[in-house]
């Protein structure tokens, strides 16, 4: 199905979510990153396997029995503590902006927590402030982690040959920051708030002019990684007409929140 199908009659609400568990539901989960990465991305239903049998989730929602999205987290641990490293989320075209990819999210969150697991992590280009606004505004997910280049330069349109510069989104469960964001009660920011701003349409203009694309990826992994390193953490994003900011704060200071101590040099090269 493409982009421009009509909207099926449900809504989010009808829409089921649960785990996967079989080898053919892996599969409707392929056709679907296929779907919306192409092959250049996708990863093969082993995969699938493997997390099933590793501790990770793979969490499927259902419109009348038919997949219309899909979440693959992997199980990991850091300082021996468990954490799950959600690596794709994707929903049908003619789905999207219905709030599916939330519920896969809150599902994800709840079903994490029964298991003693207190931190989701994923990355996200920062060009994409579509996809920053949910993760940071909706969701209550933290940033304070870029990685350059994190999965080579492809061949994948979605990437317009650019470098693949990830931000590393935290999303801490149990927080009172995430449990008020969920309950549409934001959390104040802080006085000492620093911005990064990015032009509005730059998801556009990097499809559009890879070199104006180029130069404002480059601005702004300079500017993430000297606020980062200075302490900083991404907390929110705002837009300002034609330019969209992101809104960081020192670690220290987040509403809502206690992060433990991390070094970024230890997550570099």
């Amino acid at each position: 199905m493409n982009a421009s199908a009509k909207h099926p009659a449900t809504t989010p609400g009808e829409v089921e979510v649960r785990h996967c568990e079989s080898l053919g539901e892996y599969e409707e989960c392929v056709k679907l990153e296929l779907l919306t990465w192409g092959e250049h991305i996708a990863v093969p239903s082993a995969i699938f396997v493997v997390a099933h049998h590793t501790g990770g989730q793979i969490l499927g929602a259902f419109d009348r029995g038919r997949m219309i999205g899909f979440t693959l987290a992997l199980a990991g641990t850091r300082g021996g503590k468990p954490f799950l490293h959600s690596h794709m989320t994707a929903v049908l075209p003619e789905y999207q902006n219905r709030g599916v990819g939330r519920q896969l999210k809150l599902f994800q969150r709840v079903d994490a927590l029964k298991s003693g697991v207190p931190l989701v992590e994923w990355t996200f280009d920062p060009l994409e402030l579509k996809n920053a606004r949910f993760n940071l505004t909706r969701l209550g997910a933290i940033v304070r982690r870029y990685i350059p280049n994190c999965y080579g330069i492809t061949a994948s349109p979605l990437h317009a040959g650019l470098p693949t510069d990830r931000l590393v989104a935290e999303w801490w469960l149990d927080s009172d920051r995430v449990r008020g964001i969920l309950a549409d009660s934001l959390c104040a920011s802080g006085e000492a708030i620093e911005r990064i701003s990015l032009p509005t349409h730059i998801s556009d203009l990097k499809s559009r002019d890879s070199t104006a694309g180029a130069r404002s990826q480059k601005e702004a992994r300079e500017s993430f990684q000297k606020y980062f390193h200075a302490g900083y953490v991404a907390t929110g994003i705002e837009a300002r007409g034609d330019t969209t900011d992101y809104i960081l704060e020192p670690a220290g200071s987040i509403g809502g929140l206690r992060l433990p101590e991390y070094r970024p040099e230890e997550f570099e090269d």
